[in-house]
C-alpha cells in the first residue's frame, strides 16, 4: 500500500469514527419521551442517563415552576412538550370551591409556558378526597388522548389542541356515570392505553366493561366484558407468545385479547367497593401482582398455558399488605410500595414469590415512585421528595427535600435528567442529573 493510500485510509477511518461518535452522541442526547401513565414501559421503571446520587441541602436545582390547579393527572412528555390535565379551584380544601370545567394543557418542557389549552365542561363530583381530573393523557403519534372526570374521551391534535373527535361515554354508550359500589364517587380515572391503531379504556355497562376505539376517527373497534369496572389503568403484557390486555375490574382481574376484546381469563380480587385503583404489575416469570385496600389485600397470580387457553393459579394472598392507590414498583423479585389504606402507610418491600414483607420503613409514608439509574424518586403525599436505593435488604436514603406543602397524589415523571412533579397547585421541573 502506497503512502498516499495509507493516508486516504487513515482519513476514511477518522471520518467514520467522527461520524459514529456524532451518531452515538445524538442517540444519547435524543429527547426521551414519557408518552403514557407509567412511562414508556407503563411500569415507572425507565432508562436514564447518569443521575445524581446526592442533592444539595436545598434540594435539586429548580429549572422552573408554574401555577396549575387541582387534579391528579400525571404529566406526559413528547419532544419538548408536556401534557397534563387540571381544574381551577382550591387545592388546599376538601370543600372547594372548584369550577365546573376541566382542561387539557400543553406546556413547553424547557420553560413551563403554556402552548395551548383545551377546556371543556365537567360537573363536580364527590371531591372530598381531591378534585378531578384523575386520569392521565396518552400520546400516540400526533395525537393526545384524554379522559375527563365525567367520562368524556377526547382525541386532540398534539400541536394545536384542536378536537379531532370526542365521545361522552355516558351519553353515547349509556355507561354508568360513576362506579357502582363506592361510598365516595370521585369521578372517572382510567388512563387509556394504545394498542395498534386503537386506544382502550374501561367504560362500563352490559357487554362493554372495556371498549376499544379507533385512533383515527373514534369509531368503536370492539367492546367486551360484563364485569364491574374500577379506576385502575389497564396494562399490556405478553404471555404464551400473544399480547394480552390486563384489566383490573371492580371485583376481578381480567385478561382480554387486545385485538378483539375476547375475555381470556378472570380471577377474583374484590375489595367490596370497586376501588381497585393501582395498576397490576407483570414480570418475566409470568407472575401478575395485584393489590388494593380494604378487604382485598395483595395477591400473586401465575398465568399458565394449557393449549390455547390461559389458566390462573393463585400463588399466595396477603390481606395485611394493601397498596391502595399510589403506584408500586416491581424490581427483581420484590415489589416496593406504600402499605396501608385508611390508617398510616409505610414504604414496604414484598417478596413476589412468597407474599411476605422483607421490610417496612416507617420514615417514608404514602408515596408515588419512579425508578431509574438504580435509584428511586419517592414523592410522599405531604410533598417530601426522597432519593433512595431500594433492595431486598432495606432502603438507603440518599437525599430528601421538601417539594410541596399541599397534598400530592400524582406520580412524578422523569424525562432524561429532568423530574417533573405536581401537587394540587403547581408543577415543578427539577434537574436531577449529575452536576
Amino acid at each position: 500500500m502506497s503512502k498516499k493510500q495509507r493516508q486516504l485510509l487513515k482519513s476514511a477511518v477518522f471520518t467514520a469514527a467522527i461520524a459514529a461518535a456524532v451518531v452515538n452522541a445524538q442517540t444519547r442526547t435524543a429527547a426521551p419521551n414519557w408518552p403514557q401513565w407509567g412511562g414508556p414501559n407503563r411500569n415507572f421503571v425507565v432508562e436514564a442517563p447518569r443521575l445524581a446520587d446526592k442533592w444539595p441541602e436545598s434540594g435539586p436545582r429548580v429549572l422552573w415552576t408554574r401555577a396549575l390547579g387541582v387534579g391528579h393527572s400525571a404529566i406526559v412528555a413528547d419532544n419538548g412538550r408536556l401534557f397534563t390535565m387540571y381544574r381551577k379551584g382550591a387545592g388546599r380544601s376538601r370543600q372547594g370551591p372548584w369550577e365546573s370545567s376541566e382542561s387539557v394543557i400543553a406546556i413547553d418542557a424547557a420553560t413551563g409556558k403554556m402552548i395551548w389549552e383545551h377546556p371543556y365542561p365537567s360537573q363536580i363530583e364527590d371531591f372530598s378526597y381531591g378534585a378531578g381530573p384523575h386520569a392521565t393523557p396518552l400520546i400516540v403519534g400526533d395525537r393526545v388522548f384524554a379522559a375527563g372526570t365525567n367520562k368524556q374521551l377526547f382525541a386532540l391534535d398534539k400541536n394545536s389542541g384542536k378536537v379531532l373527535w370526542s365521545h361522552d361515554l355516558v351519553q353515547a354508550f349509556q355507561a354508568p356515570s360513576l362506579l357502582i359500589r363506592p361510598v365516595v364517587k370521585a369521578g372517572y380515572g382510567c388512563s387509556p392505553i394504545a394498542y395498534r391503531d386503537t386506544i382502550i379504556c374501561s367504560v362500563g355497562g352490559p357487554g362493554q366493561s372495556v371498549m376499544a376505539f379507533r385512533q383515527s376517527d373514534g369509531g368503536v373497534a370492539w367492546k367486551s366484558g360484563d364485569f364491574l369496572i374500577s379506576e385502575a389503568p389497564p396494562v399490556l403484557i405478553t404471555f404464551g407468545g400473544r399480547d394480552q390486555l390486563v384489566v383490573f375490574g371492580g371485583g376481578t382481574v381480567n385478561g382480554l385479547d387486545p385485538a378483539t376484546g375476547s375475555v381470556l381469563w378472570s380471577h377474583p380480587h374484590d375489595p367490596g367497593n370497586d376501588l381497585n385503583i393501582s395498576m397490576p404489575l407483570w414480570g418475566d416469570d409470568n407472575i401478575l401482582f395485584v393489590s388494593s385496600g380494604y378487604k382485598a389485600g395483595s395477591r400473586a397470580i401465575l398465568l399458565k398455558q394449557q393449549g390455547e387457553a390461559t389458566l390462573t393459579e393463585e400463588l399466595w394472598f396477603n390481606g395485611r399488605v394493601r397498596f391502595l392507590f399510589l403506584n408500586a414498583l416491581r424490581i427483581g423479585d420484590h415489589v416496593y410500595g406504600s402499605n396501608g389504606d385508611l390508617g398510616p402507610s409505610f414504604l414496604t418491600a414484598l417478596d413476589i414469590k412468597t407474599g411476605q414483607p422483607a421490610w417496612q420503613h416507617r420514615g417514608i409514608g404514602r408515596a408515588s415512585m419512579v425508578y431509574a439509574d438504580g435509584k428511586a424518586f419517592i414523592l410522599e403525599e405531604d410533598g417530601d421528595l426522597t432519593l433512595a436505593r431500594l433492595s431486598p435488604e432495606g432502603v438507603t436514603v440518599l437525599s430528601q427535600t421538601k417539594l410541596f406543602d399541599t397534598m400530592s397524589w400524582t406520580a412524578p415523571t422523569l424525562v432524561g435528567t429532568t423530574l417533573y412533579a405536581r401537587d394540587r397547585e403547581k408543577i415543578v421541573a427539577l434537574d436531577v442529573g449529575v452536576q
